[in-house]
């Protein structure tokens, strides 16, 4: 060892000021951003209040945005990329659960819930994309078509243990299944199973999602796609959309905070909106260490002879 410590990579992050509650962008640059835990307590409540009084502005000047957006039907020139992903197995059994349609929606008037975005990962985007911009290479982009996936590093740390680390956060468990032994091929057992459990360990379908409740749309995932096309001058792009018919239907479709809280993106006059990324008196850049995906898979089972009856 030379004496020189490796420094940890570090990332750019945009976080949404302003927004109840204050404790989560305290906690945000206190347990993630670099020299957070030093940061002047004082210094950030007084951004925070800022932002917030700038938000009541907005609260009157655009109460209603949010309301009623327009979603209008694709283009003949991308409705066969569209046919692709409703005839894909993987997007008939993730989006059954409510009528979903694939339509152009306007970016700036998406609903937003996740307070920050990783704006390295937008520049590798915007790395993938041609120059000019085509309107199929939006489509491609936000349906997820010949995306190339981040690479997974595996090692098994037990007899029944499996870690995989990828780059991406978007790496993920996914599901559980018992499956029939024809269902298996190239694999060789030391018997005659009767069935396989199989864990699947990967990446999401990666729409750009968003969710259509009480006349407003909130988007769901591809927060980071939305952003990049936006921050490219894109005002539009094909989105998946799902049509929630009432309330219950969100803890089918919805995540994090609009599960918890909707009517903080349902009731409100001016609902945080992806274009408040790009508000300076709305926004701050914040440095974050970077980090990798880990997960870990671990099994066990029990075998015990009982009474037979």
């Amino acid at each position: 060892m030379s004496g020189q410590q490796t420094r940890t990579p570090v990332d750019d992050h945009v976080f949404l000021l302003g927004r109840p509650p204050i404790g989560e962008f305290l906690a945000f640059i206190r347990n993630m951003a670099v020299g957070g835990q030093n940061a002047d307590q004082g210094l950030l409540t007084q951004e925070w209040r800022h932002a917030n009084d700038h938000l009541a502005v907005l609260e009157k000047a655009e109460a209603g945005i949010a309301d009623n957006p327009t979603i209008k039907p694709l283009p003949p020139a991308i409705q066969q990329l569209a046919n692709k992903v409703l005839t894909d197995p993987m997007f008939q059994k993730a989006y059954g659960s409510v009528p979903t349609e694939i339509a152009i929606v306007e970016l700036d008037r998406l609903i937003v819930f996740q307070k920050f975005i990783n704006l390295e990962f937008v520049h590798t985007i915007q790395n993938t994309l041609p120059s000019p911009v085509r309107e199929e290479d939006i489509a491609r982009l936000a349906l997820g078509l010949d995306s190339s996936l981040p690479q997974v590093q595996v090692m098994q740390t037990g007899p029944n243990i499996y870690s995989f680390v990828s780059a991406s956060n978007d790496f993920r468990f996914l599901e559980g299944a018992l499956i029939n032994p024809s269902q298996v091929t190239g694999f060789v057992s030391t018997g005659r199973p009767f069935a396989y459990i199989v864990l699947g360990v990967g990446y999401g379908s990666n729409y750009l999602n968003a969710l259509h409740v009480e006349d407003r749309l909130i988007l769901n995932n591809g927060s980071h796609r939305a952003y990049a096309l936006r921050d490219l001058g894109i005002t539009h792009a094909p989105c998946l959309v799902q049509r929630v018919t009432r309330r219950e239907e969100l803890e089918l479709v919805a995540t994090g905070d609009v599960q918890q809280n909707p009517d903080r993106y349902l009731k409100t006059s001016r609902p945080p909106l992806l274009k408040d990324y790009f508000d300076a008196k709305l926004r701050k850049v914040v440095q974050v260490p970077r980090k990798n995906r880990l997960v870990r898979v671990q099994f066990g089972y029990e075998q015990v002879d009982v009474p037979a009856t």
